[in-house]
């Protein structure tokens, strides 16, 4: 193995790097946004979906709390139902809230939705099993939160990646694309 100091090409593509690195600046209007999303749809509409979902499963399927087919009641209708919904809401408002237009907006969730419902289908049912077996009810939603956090960054960077190769792979399964008799969103 020989170690190169110096101006050798690697050495340079590092320094690069790391002056990039040096570059990097927090977009506080864009953590504002993010933010105000989670302070004015998931805080108040998880509120009451984590109160009403553990109710309706007690008293219209009548599973009992904390079991094995509960707990996968509850997985399976927020990852169905508040899921999708969620990402939908987030995508549409930070797509208004950054100034873009209603063909801008359907244009980011043709690109955006399908994967990051694909990979966060991987990874909130996940969160949510411990969650639902574990966490009181009361309690859920700021357990949720915690994650959020994660997520909106998450969110926030597959919104970031315009047309990423690998976004474009999630989106070739699809019937978004238009034309050649294809359906459309």
């Amino acid at each position: 193995m020989q170690l190169n100091f110096g101006a050798e090409p690697d050495c340079l593509e590092f320094k690069s790097l790391l002056d990039t690195d040096a570059d990097f600046k927090v977009n506080w209007k864009r953590v504002a946004i993010t933010s105000t999303f989670g302070f004015a749809f998931v805080g108040p509409v998880g509120h009451f979906w984590y109160e009403g979902l553990d109710k309706f499963i007690k008293l219209k399927l009548h599973l009992q709390p904390k079991s094995a087919r509960f707990v996968a009641a509850k997985v399976a209708m927020d990852g169905l139902i508040f899921g999708p919904l969620d990402l939908l809401v987030f995508f549409t408002y930070m797509g208004f809230s950054t100034g873009k237009n209603s063909v801008q907006v359907k244009e980011d969730l043709k690109r955006d939705f399908l994967p990051a419902l694909a990979l966060e289908g991987g990874v909130w049912p996940i969160v949510q099993i411990a969650n639902f077996r574990y966490v009181p009810v009361r309690y859920q939603l700021l357990y949720v939160n915690v994650f959020c956090l994660l997520d909106s960054a998450f969110l926030s960077w597959v919104e970031q990646q315009k047309d990423a190769a690998w976004k474009q792979w999630f989106t070739s399964f699809t019937s978004f694309k238009e034309g050649g008799g294809q359906g459309r969103l």
